[in-house]
């Protein structure tokens, strides 16, 4: 069995995406990142991943990005899979920083579509290309539409899944689930196939996923990695009400930006001071306010 044969069976569950949390001058506060990971692995989640959307990396240089990326592996000490974001919008900047994942001895690295440049689909493929080339790591292809303005299709990560065999998975914040059904048909069965939109979590694992890298996890981890074990275990039942139970959660948390209320959350249960770098903003009273009370109905915060 080859080390990607075995990732495949590893890189399942609920990975969280953590947040970076900053101090009041803007600096990251490290002490508290390495508690929000202790306090990730103690509730059940399944993985670790930072530098992803959630740990506002366009907010970061790229020595910041390696700095919570080495704190990061230094507080998982293996006790569960670390996938960390390493794409960018500059090729460069991403070969460096896959590259430096792998030096970490990380367990994936997850590469985003570039942003804001919108390439073509040859170009995606030939950028995806020459990153898992560059490295002896597994790869998980980070798609989200929606921040990026351009769609990885089925056919490039056909091509690229086929062509690089480090390519073993793909995280998809993508509303069109008939892609997403289509992502396995063409990809294989055993492609690791994880949810990044917090209404899909249960139906990906309906289809074969392989888990999910949900926002969510970061204010409820226990319930997130609950909703994956009953699934795999085999309590339908049970995944279906966690399902339902996480959903006003899940809605309250994408009123703005993510992970500005994210953090808010956090903020609210003492678990961060809820700092945000410019250019995101702190949401609005209102949504602050939804955010309490959703916290108080779900038994995350008192009155």
């Amino acid at each position: 069995m080859s080390k990607y044969d075995e990732a495949k069976k590893k890189l399942r569950g609920s990975i969280c995406p953590v947040v970076t949390p900053f101090k009041e001058d803007g600096s990251i506060d490290f002490e508290t990142f390495e508690k929000l990971i202790d306090w990730q692995i103690e509730s059940g989640s399944h993985g670790i991943s930072v530098t992803g959307t959630s740990g506002e990396p366009s907010s970061l240089t790229t020595e910041e990005r390696k700095q919570v990326m080495r704190h990061a592996k230094k507080a998982i000490d293996g006790r569960v899979f670390f996938a960390p974001g390493t794409g960018s919008t500059n090729h460069d900047e991403t070969m460096e920083l896959t590259k430096y994942a792998e030096e970490l001895g990380a367990d994936a690295a997850m590469v985003i579509v570039p942003y804001y440049n919108r390439p073509n689909q040859e170009a995606l493929y030939q950028h995806f290309k020459t990153v898992a080339d560059s490295v002896d790591i597994p790869i998980i292809i980070y798609n989200i539409p929606g921040r990026t303005a351009v769609n990885l299709e089925v056919t490039t990560m056909k091509r690229l899944v086929e062509d690089c065999p480090n390519i073993i998975g793909a995280k998809e914040s993508n509303k069109d689930f008939e892609h997403v059904n289509r992502v396995l048909l063409y990809c294989g069965r055993d492609f690791l196939l994880y949810s990044g939109i917090e209404l899909l979590c249960y139906p990906m694992l309906a289809i074969g996923g392989a888990g999910f890298i949900s926002a969510t996890a970061n204010v409820a981890p226990a319930k997130v990695a609950a909703l994956y074990n009953a699934w795999e275990s085999g309590d339908v039942k049970k995944a279906q009400d966690l399902h339902f139970e996480l959903m006003p959660l899940n809605d309250v948390l994408f009123k703005d930006t993510n992970p500005t209320v994210t953090k808010v959350a956090l903020g609210m249960m003492g678990k961060i001071a809820p700092n945000i770098r410019m250019p995101l903003g702190v949401p609005s009273e209102a949504i602050q306010q939804e955010v309490r009370e959703t916290l108080v109905n779900m038994e995350l915060l008192e009155k």
